[in-house]
Protein backbone atom coordinates (compact mmCIF):
# COMPACT_ATOMS: atom_id res chain seq x y z
CA UNK A 1 0.00 0.00 0.00
CA UNK A 2 0.85 3.77 -0.18
CA UNK A 3 1.56 6.12 2.60
CA UNK A 4 -1.02 8.12 4.04
CA UNK A 5 -0.60 12.02 1.74
CA UNK A 6 -1.01 13.12 5.62
CA UNK A 7 2.05 12.67 6.74
CA UNK A 8 4.39 12.72 4.19
CA UNK A 9 6.27 16.49 3.57
CA UNK A 10 6.80 15.94 -0.55
CA UNK A 11 8.95 17.90 -1.62
CA UNK A 12 12.80 18.80 -1.34
CA UNK A 13 14.09 20.25 2.15
CA UNK A 14 16.93 20.82 3.58
CA UNK A 15 17.10 18.74 7.01
CA UNK A 16 19.25 17.54 9.06
CA UNK A 17 19.44 13.71 9.66
CA UNK A 18 17.33 13.31 12.99
CA UNK A 19 14.60 15.60 11.59
CA UNK A 20 14.90 12.90 8.18
CA UNK A 21 14.23 10.02 10.60
CA UNK A 22 11.61 11.56 11.67
CA UNK A 23 10.04 12.33 8.79
CA UNK A 24 10.74 8.74 7.93
CA UNK A 25 8.61 7.57 10.24
CA UNK A 26 5.64 9.94 9.97
CA UNK A 27 5.78 8.71 6.22
CA UNK A 28 5.88 5.29 6.97
CA UNK A 29 2.17 5.13 9.37
CA UNK A 30 4.28 5.92 12.83
CA UNK A 31 1.77 7.77 14.81
CA UNK A 32 3.17 7.31 18.47
CA UNK A 33 6.86 7.60 20.30
CA UNK A 34 7.92 7.53 24.22
CA UNK A 35 11.33 8.71 24.54
CA UNK A 36 13.80 10.56 27.12
CA UNK A 37 15.88 13.80 26.42
CA UNK A 38 19.23 12.83 25.28
CA UNK A 39 22.52 14.21 23.21
CA UNK A 40 22.63 13.95 20.40
CA UNK A 41 18.74 12.61 19.46
CA UNK A 42 16.59 14.73 20.68
CA UNK A 43 16.13 16.22 17.72
CA UNK A 44 14.30 13.53 16.64
CA UNK A 45 11.42 13.39 19.19
CA UNK A 46 11.70 17.77 18.88
CA UNK A 47 9.86 17.09 15.32
CA UNK A 48 7.79 14.06 16.20
CA UNK A 49 6.39 15.91 19.19
CA UNK A 50 5.77 19.19 16.75
CA UNK A 51 4.51 17.44 13.92
CA UNK A 52 2.52 14.34 15.27
CA UNK A 53 -1.06 16.65 16.40
CA UNK A 54 -0.92 17.38 13.03
CA UNK A 55 -1.13 14.20 11.53
CA UNK A 56 -3.48 12.27 14.63
CA UNK A 57 0.09 10.97 15.98
CA UNK A 58 1.27 11.17 19.66
CA UNK A 59 4.55 11.97 21.86
CA UNK A 60 4.95 10.92 25.23
CA UNK A 61 8.02 12.09 26.92
CA UNK A 62 8.61 9.34 30.04
CA UNK A 63 10.67 9.92 33.20
CA UNK A 64 13.63 7.81 31.59
CA UNK A 65 14.67 5.22 28.55
CA UNK A 66 13.02 2.03 30.76
CA UNK A 67 9.33 4.13 30.78
CA UNK A 68 10.14 4.77 26.93
CA UNK A 69 10.89 1.67 25.47
CA UNK A 70 8.43 -0.20 27.30
CA UNK A 71 5.71 2.11 26.16
CA UNK A 72 5.96 1.83 22.83
CA UNK A 73 5.82 -2.05 22.74
CA UNK A 74 2.75 -1.57 24.57
CA UNK A 75 1.53 1.19 21.53
CA UNK A 76 2.50 -1.39 19.14
CA UNK A 77 0.33 -4.30 20.70
CA UNK A 78 -2.75 -1.58 20.84
CA UNK A 79 -2.17 -1.29 17.33
CA UNK A 80 0.00 1.73 16.55
CA UNK A 81 3.06 1.64 14.70
CA UNK A 82 5.82 3.13 16.91
CA UNK A 83 9.26 4.17 17.78
CA UNK A 84 11.51 5.20 20.25
CA UNK A 85 14.20 7.12 20.17
CA UNK A 86 17.92 6.94 22.52
CA UNK A 87 21.92 7.26 22.57
CA UNK A 88 24.67 6.30 24.55
CA UNK A 89 23.31 5.29 28.33
CA UNK A 90 19.79 5.71 27.04
CA UNK A 91 20.43 2.87 24.44
CA UNK A 92 21.90 0.35 27.22
CA UNK A 93 18.90 1.30 29.26
CA UNK A 94 16.49 -0.06 26.40
CA UNK A 95 18.15 -3.42 26.25
CA UNK A 96 16.13 -5.14 28.35
CA UNK A 97 13.45 -4.30 26.26
CA UNK A 98 14.42 -5.01 23.37
CA UNK A 99 14.83 -8.82 23.91
CA UNK A 100 11.22 -8.71 24.78
CA UNK A 101 10.42 -6.90 21.54
CA UNK A 102 12.43 -9.86 20.32
CA UNK A 103 11.07 -12.63 22.10
CA UNK A 104 7.06 -11.45 21.50
CA UNK A 105 7.80 -10.39 17.49
CA UNK A 106 6.75 -6.91 18.30
CA UNK A 107 7.03 -5.07 15.43
CA UNK A 108 9.12 -1.79 16.69
CA UNK A 109 11.47 0.47 15.53
CA UNK A 110 14.19 1.85 18.22
CA UNK A 111 16.71 5.03 16.63
CA UNK A 112 19.73 4.88 17.78
CA UNK A 113 22.55 8.34 17.38
CA UNK A 114 25.60 7.21 18.56
CA UNK A 115 27.90 9.33 20.54
CA UNK A 116 31.19 8.69 22.40
CA UNK A 117 31.18 6.33 25.12
CA UNK A 118 30.83 4.28 26.99
CA UNK A 119 28.89 5.50 30.31
CA UNK A 120 28.21 9.03 29.70
CA UNK A 121 31.37 9.73 27.15
CA UNK A 122 31.19 12.56 25.01
CA UNK A 123 27.74 13.24 24.60
CA UNK A 124 28.06 15.92 21.62
CA UNK A 125 30.58 13.92 19.69
CA UNK A 126 30.40 10.91 17.56
CA UNK A 127 31.23 7.16 17.77
CA UNK A 128 30.33 3.99 16.46
CA UNK A 129 31.38 1.97 19.07
CA UNK A 130 27.35 0.60 19.69
CA UNK A 131 27.06 -1.72 16.73
CA UNK A 132 28.18 -5.27 18.09
CA UNK A 133 25.67 -4.03 21.28
CA UNK A 134 22.73 -3.52 18.60
CA UNK A 135 23.34 -6.63 17.79
CA UNK A 136 23.76 -9.29 20.63
CA UNK A 137 22.87 -6.20 23.68
CA UNK A 138 20.42 -7.90 25.11
CA UNK A 139 20.79 -11.58 26.65
CA UNK A 140 19.93 -14.91 25.35
CA UNK A 141 19.48 -16.16 21.30
CA UNK A 142 17.49 -14.00 19.21
CA UNK A 143 17.67 -12.22 15.81
CA UNK A 144 17.01 -8.31 14.26
CA UNK A 145 17.69 -5.79 11.83
CA UNK A 146 19.89 -3.08 11.90
CA UNK A 147 20.09 -0.08 9.15
CA UNK A 148 23.21 2.92 8.79
CA UNK A 149 22.49 5.92 6.82
CA UNK A 150 25.27 8.17 6.13
CA UNK A 151 23.21 10.84 4.68
CA UNK A 152 20.27 12.54 5.86
CA UNK A 153 18.57 10.94 2.75
CA UNK A 154 19.37 8.26 3.64
CA UNK A 155 17.77 8.54 7.41
CA UNK A 156 14.39 9.60 5.95
CA UNK A 157 15.11 6.40 3.26
CA UNK A 158 15.76 3.89 5.87
CA UNK A 159 14.20 5.11 8.79
CA UNK A 160 11.04 4.54 6.16
CA UNK A 161 12.29 0.65 5.81
CA UNK A 162 13.32 -0.03 9.10
CA UNK A 163 9.06 -0.18 9.63
CA UNK A 164 8.66 -1.69 6.88
CA UNK A 165 10.83 -4.43 8.04
CA UNK A 166 9.38 -4.76 11.47
CA UNK A 167 6.01 -5.27 10.03
CA UNK A 168 7.50 -7.83 7.16
CA UNK A 169 9.27 -9.81 9.72
CA UNK A 170 7.26 -9.10 13.24
CA UNK A 171 10.87 -8.08 14.33
CA UNK A 172 12.31 -5.09 16.43
CA UNK A 173 14.34 -2.87 13.67
CA UNK A 174 17.38 -0.53 14.70
CA UNK A 175 18.36 2.87 12.91
CA UNK A 176 22.25 3.15 14.01
CA UNK A 177 23.45 6.57 12.48
CA UNK A 178 26.09 8.72 14.69
CA UNK A 179 26.04 12.42 15.75
CA UNK A 180 27.82 13.62 12.84
CA UNK A 181 24.85 12.02 10.19
CA UNK A 182 22.37 13.20 12.53
CA UNK A 183 23.36 16.95 12.64
CA UNK A 184 24.64 17.02 9.68
CA UNK A 185 21.68 19.48 7.26
CA UNK A 186 21.64 18.08 3.87
CA UNK A 187 19.24 18.01 0.67
CA UNK A 188 16.36 15.24 1.52
CA UNK A 189 13.86 14.42 -1.28
CA UNK A 190 10.60 13.44 -0.01
CA UNK A 191 8.54 11.61 -2.57
CA UNK A 192 4.52 11.84 -3.02
CA UNK A 193 2.73 10.02 -1.32
CA UNK A 194 1.43 7.75 -3.75
CA UNK A 195 5.39 6.89 -4.46
CA UNK A 196 6.00 5.54 -1.29
CA UNK A 197 5.25 1.76 -0.55
CA UNK A 198 4.38 1.35 3.43
CA UNK A 199 3.61 -2.54 4.47
CA UNK A 200 0.74 -2.46 6.83
CA UNK A 201 0.86 -4.47 9.62
CA UNK A 202 -0.81 -8.24 9.08
CA UNK A 203 -4.13 -8.43 10.48
CA UNK A 204 -5.63 -11.85 10.52
CA UNK A 205 -8.52 -13.04 9.33
CA UNK A 206 -9.12 -15.68 12.12
CA UNK A 207 -11.93 -15.88 14.18
CA UNK A 208 -10.49 -15.56 17.33
CA UNK A 209 -11.43 -19.36 18.26
CA UNK A 210 -8.77 -20.15 15.61
CA UNK A 211 -6.38 -17.39 15.84
CA UNK A 212 -3.15 -18.21 17.53
CA UNK A 213 -0.64 -15.25 18.13
CA UNK A 214 2.78 -17.27 17.52
CA UNK A 215 1.77 -19.40 14.88
CA UNK A 216 3.26 -19.15 11.78
CA UNK A 217 0.99 -17.74 8.81
CA UNK A 218 0.51 -20.48 6.30
CA UNK A 219 3.40 -20.54 3.76
CA UNK A 220 5.40 -18.49 6.33
CA UNK A 221 7.26 -18.49 9.49
CA UNK A 222 6.09 -15.00 10.80
CA UNK A 223 2.70 -15.10 12.67
CA UNK A 224 0.25 -12.80 11.56
CA UNK A 225 -1.04 -10.50 14.74
CA UNK A 226 -4.23 -8.72 16.04
CA UNK A 227 -4.71 -5.56 18.34
CA UNK A 228 -6.26 -5.66 21.63
CA UNK A 229 -9.63 -4.82 22.02
CA UNK A 230 -10.29 -6.51 19.13
CA UNK A 231 -12.03 -9.74 20.82
CA UNK A 232 -8.68 -11.95 20.62
CA UNK A 233 -7.35 -13.94 23.31
CA UNK A 234 -3.72 -11.41 23.46
CA UNK A 235 -1.30 -13.08 26.18
CA UNK A 236 2.35 -11.22 25.35
CA UNK A 237 5.16 -12.80 27.77
CA UNK A 238 8.64 -12.68 27.36
CA UNK A 239 8.58 -16.19 29.03
CA UNK A 240 9.15 -18.68 26.80
CA UNK A 241 5.83 -19.39 25.27
CA UNK A 242 3.51 -21.69 22.92
CA UNK A 243 1.85 -20.75 19.74
CA UNK A 244 -0.84 -18.94 21.74
CA UNK A 245 1.59 -17.23 24.27
CA UNK A 246 0.83 -19.21 27.10
CA UNK A 247 4.05 -19.84 29.06
CA UNK A 248 5.49 -23.63 28.33
CA UNK A 249 8.98 -23.94 30.25
CA UNK A 250 10.41 -26.59 28.68
CA UNK A 251 12.91 -27.52 26.25
CA UNK A 252 10.36 -28.63 23.69
CA UNK A 253 8.65 -25.09 23.29
CA UNK A 254 12.29 -23.45 23.79
CA UNK A 255 13.89 -24.96 20.67
CA UNK A 256 10.56 -24.59 18.51
CA UNK A 257 9.96 -20.74 19.37
CA UNK A 258 13.97 -19.73 18.94
CA UNK A 259 14.66 -21.75 16.02
CA UNK A 260 11.58 -20.01 13.99
CA UNK A 261 12.68 -16.77 15.52
CA UNK A 262 16.04 -17.16 14.32
CA UNK A 263 15.08 -18.80 10.82
CA UNK A 264 12.43 -15.81 9.59
CA UNK A 265 15.42 -13.37 9.94
CA UNK A 266 18.38 -16.02 8.40
CA UNK A 267 16.01 -17.76 5.97
CA UNK A 268 15.72 -14.34 4.50
CA UNK A 269 18.37 -12.97 4.36
CA UNK A 270 19.08 -12.22 1.00
CA UNK A 271 15.80 -9.85 1.03
CA UNK A 272 16.75 -7.70 4.24
CA UNK A 273 20.38 -7.11 3.76
CA UNK A 274 21.35 -3.95 1.37
CA UNK A 275 25.01 -2.62 0.31
CA UNK A 276 26.72 -0.54 -1.75
CA UNK A 277 29.60 -1.54 -3.97
CA UNK A 278 31.85 0.77 -5.96
CA UNK A 279 34.91 0.24 -8.16
CA UNK A 280 35.48 -3.32 -7.24
CA UNK A 281 36.63 -5.11 -10.38
CA UNK A 282 40.27 -5.32 -10.28
CA UNK A 283 40.63 -4.23 -6.76
CA UNK A 284 43.19 -5.32 -4.94
CA UNK A 285 41.87 -3.70 -1.50
CA UNK A 286 38.29 -3.14 -0.67
CA UNK A 287 37.53 -0.42 2.44
CA UNK A 288 34.18 -2.19 4.25
CA UNK A 289 32.95 0.78 5.64
CA UNK A 290 29.37 2.37 7.67
CA UNK A 291 27.82 5.55 8.09
CA UNK A 292 29.62 8.98 8.21
CA UNK A 293 33.09 7.15 7.87
CA UNK A 294 31.99 5.56 4.77
CA UNK A 295 31.94 9.14 3.50
CA UNK A 296 35.71 9.83 5.01
CA UNK A 297 36.71 6.92 3.38
CA UNK A 298 35.49 8.04 0.24
CA UNK A 299 38.46 10.71 0.54
CA UNK A 300 40.75 8.68 2.09
CA UNK A 301 40.36 6.16 -1.49
CA UNK A 302 40.61 9.11 -3.70
CA UNK A 303 44.05 9.57 -2.07
CA UNK A 304 45.14 6.26 -2.32
CA UNK A 305 44.34 5.89 -6.14
CA UNK A 306 46.51 8.77 -6.51
CA UNK A 307 49.56 6.93 -5.70
CA UNK A 308 48.26 3.83 -7.90
CA UNK A 309 46.40 1.61 -5.28
CA UNK A 310 43.69 -0.64 -6.51
CA UNK A 311 41.01 -0.26 -4.30
CA UNK A 312 37.55 -0.60 -4.05
CA UNK A 313 34.44 -0.07 -1.42
CA UNK A 314 31.72 -2.04 0.20
CA UNK A 315 29.36 -0.08 2.06
CA UNK A 316 26.98 -1.26 5.05
CA UNK A 317 23.40 -0.08 4.78
CA UNK A 318 22.33 -3.32 6.64
CA UNK A 319 24.64 -4.49 9.41
CA UNK A 320 22.45 -6.81 10.64
CA UNK A 321 21.91 -9.49 9.14
CA UNK A 322 25.43 -8.84 7.98
CA UNK A 323 26.40 -9.53 4.10
CA UNK A 324 28.06 -12.82 4.96
CA UNK A 325 28.13 -14.36 1.69
CA UNK A 326 29.04 -11.22 -0.13
CA UNK A 327 32.62 -10.70 2.15
CA UNK A 328 33.26 -14.22 1.83
CA UNK A 329 33.05 -13.90 -2.23
CA UNK A 330 34.99 -10.94 -2.26
CA UNK A 331 37.95 -12.35 0.29
CA UNK A 332 38.75 -14.76 -2.45
CA UNK A 333 39.66 -12.16 -4.87
CA UNK A 334 41.25 -9.51 -2.84
CA UNK A 335 44.66 -8.81 -0.81
CA UNK A 336 43.48 -7.02 1.83
CA UNK A 337 40.05 -5.68 3.62
CA UNK A 338 40.42 -2.19 5.16
CA UNK A 339 37.49 -1.28 8.02
CA UNK A 340 37.55 2.11 9.10
CA UNK A 341 35.27 2.79 12.11
CA UNK A 342 34.67 5.06 14.70
CA UNK A 343 35.24 2.32 17.89
CA UNK A 344 37.99 0.18 18.83
CA UNK A 345 36.95 -2.61 16.37
CA UNK A 346 33.29 -3.84 15.72
CA UNK A 347 32.35 -4.59 12.70
CA UNK A 348 36.26 -5.30 11.78
CA UNK A 349 35.71 -8.61 13.71
CA UNK A 350 33.11 -9.68 11.65
CA UNK A 351 35.22 -8.94 8.58
CA UNK A 352 38.01 -10.48 9.62
CA UNK A 353 36.27 -13.78 10.81
CA UNK A 354 34.62 -14.30 7.21
CA UNK A 355 37.77 -13.76 5.75
CA UNK A 356 38.77 -16.78 7.32
CA UNK A 357 42.81 -16.43 6.15
CA UNK A 358 41.68 -15.96 2.48
CA UNK A 359 43.03 -12.36 2.91
CA UNK A 360 44.18 -9.81 5.25
CA UNK A 361 41.54 -7.56 7.27
CA UNK A 362 43.17 -4.19 8.39
CA UNK A 363 41.11 -2.60 11.02
CA UNK A 364 41.54 1.57 10.87
CA UNK A 365 40.20 2.37 14.61
CA UNK A 366 39.19 5.58 16.07
CA UNK A 367 37.82 6.37 19.40
CA UNK A 368 35.18 8.66 18.31
CA UNK A 369 35.03 12.14 19.15
CA UNK A 370 35.80 13.32 15.81
CA UNK A 371 36.15 11.19 12.49
CA UNK A 372 38.74 9.96 10.75
CA UNK A 373 41.77 11.84 9.15
CA UNK A 374 41.51 11.05 5.36
CA UNK A 375 44.97 10.27 5.07
CA UNK A 376 45.27 7.50 7.79
CA UNK A 377 42.40 5.56 5.87
CA UNK A 378 44.60 6.32 2.94
CA UNK A 379 48.00 4.82 4.31
CA UNK A 380 46.55 1.82 5.55
CA UNK A 381 45.42 1.54 1.79
CA UNK A 382 48.42 1.73 0.38
CA UNK A 383 49.75 -0.88 3.19
CA UNK A 384 47.04 -3.48 2.04
CA UNK A 385 48.04 -3.28 -1.58
CA UNK A 386 51.79 -3.98 -1.13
Amino acid sequence: MNADPIGVLTGSHYLDGDHSCSEGAIAAGCRFSAGYPITPSTEVVERLASRFPRVGGRFQQFEDELAASIAVLGAVWGGAKAVTVTSGPGFSLMMEHIGLAAITECPVVYINVQRGGPSTGLPTQPAQGDMMQARFGSHGDYRLIALCPNSPQECFDLTLRAFNLAEEYRVPVVVMLDEVVGHMTEKVVIPPADQIEVTPRRYTSKKPGDFKLFEAAEGSLVPEMVKAGDGYRVHVTGLTHDERGYPAMNVVAQDKMVKRQFAKIVENADKIITFEEKNLLGAEAVVVSFGITSRIAEKGMQLAREKGAKVGSFRLITAWPFPEKQIIELSKKVKAFVVPELNMGQMSLEVERLAAGRCRTIPVLHAGGTVHNPEVIAEAILEAVR
